[in-house]
């Protein structure tokens, strides 16, 4: 019997993530593993009965998708966003498409955590006034006790929600739809609730999927429907929020802060202005990267193909429709 071809989709640039995932050694005896890039992808595709996108962060595979005719019946994603891979051809295809849903979750979770400590009690500003010597006696700002937002309902804005609860935050969840009885908040409120849920935040946190209604969802309309002072988050997608609205927000101090680690174009450039707005934190899309992530992704790829090499369902199955893998 011929072994099935497994395609990993590597980088071949300097900014990417790494070439080739560990471990595939396991696959040994049981499927012929190949490697392509951006460069060989368009070539490999029509031979390859799986492909695991490894580097998550290229958009090859909109070009290299097949037509009609031999194409992967599954493709991976080792990335919780599936934005990249839902291309028309390959989202009305029959191609099965899964995700790393469950790997980032609790990274991010504590990323978040920590940004609200550090805006909450002023940790730039004292690092800053120690790197000038000054002795500087503030204020800072409870943490428990404030309310927060948290847009989307998936795993990780679930994760983020139950550990700012542990801090003592008041969370309310916000979702596609309105769902009651739930056992960490009560209620996930539909997506319509938004504009009332800003108007009482303290701070909002996106953790959306990225589909047509949620591109440019943070705009200068919602911006100015939060409370003056509030802080705005986004571990999500880049294109979630309308750049210059959010430069003109904080600029004008309708926002206390924010902290962004995701954008339009990444990586960000140099000459963007993103990197001197006052009150923005800017980090490299590194939110849920911690050390063992590589392993934790090929573990979890590595699971799904024994499943599929079973003939099993596969777990973290993604709507190619919705954008995201259903709450089950």
């Amino acid at each position: 019997m011929t072994e099935p071809r497994v395609l990993v989709l590597g980088s071949s640039g300097p900014t990417a993530g790494p070439t080739l995932p560990p471990g595939l050694d396991r696959l040994a005896g049981r499927a012929e593993v190949v490697f392509g890039d951006e460069k060989s992808l368009a070539g490999q595709l029509s031979g390859a009965d799986v492909l695991l996108v490894w580097d998550f962060s290229s958009d090859a595979l909109r070009t290299a998708w097949p037509g009609p005719g031999p194409r992967p019946g599954w493709v991976h994603t080792a990335s919780a966003g599936v934005d990249r891979l839902l291309f028309p051809e390959l989202a009305e295809s029959d191609t099965v498409v899964t995700n790393a849903r469950g790997i980032f979750d609790q990274p991010i979770a504590e990323y978040v955590a920590g940004l609200v400590i550090a805006m909450a009690k002023d940790f730039h500003g004292t690092w800053e006034f120690q790197r000038r010597r000054e002795w500087r006696h503030r204020e800072t700002h409870k943490v428990r006790g404030s309310r927060a937002v948290v847009v989307g309902s998936g795993p990780i804005g679930r994760r983020i929600g139950v550990t700012l609860q542990a801090l003592g935050v008041e969370v309310a969840l916000s979702g596609r739809r309105e769902r009651d009885g739930d056992p960490d908040f009560g209620r996930v409120h539909a997506s319509e609730a938004l504009p009332a849920l800003l108007a009482e935040a303290d701070w909002v946190v996106c953790a959306a999927p990225l589909t047509p209604a949620t591109t440019g969802l943070f705009d200068a309309h919602n911006f100015g429907l939060m409370k003056h002072g509030a802080r705005f988050i986004n571990i999500g997608r880049g294109p979630h929020v309308v750049e210059p609205d959010l430069v003109e927000a904080l600029r004008t101090g309708r926002l206390g802060g924010a902290a962004l680690d995701v954008f339009g174009s990444e990586p960000l450039a140099e000459s963007s202005p993103l990197w001197e707005v006052p009150g923005l934190l800017v980090s490299p899309h590194m939110s849920g990267d911690t050390i063992g992530w590589r392993d934790d992704l090929a573990e979890q790829f590595l699971d799904n193909f024994d499943r599929w090499a079973a003939g099993e369902p596969l777990s973290n199955v993604v709507d190619k429709k919705l954008g995201y893998v259903p709450q089950s």
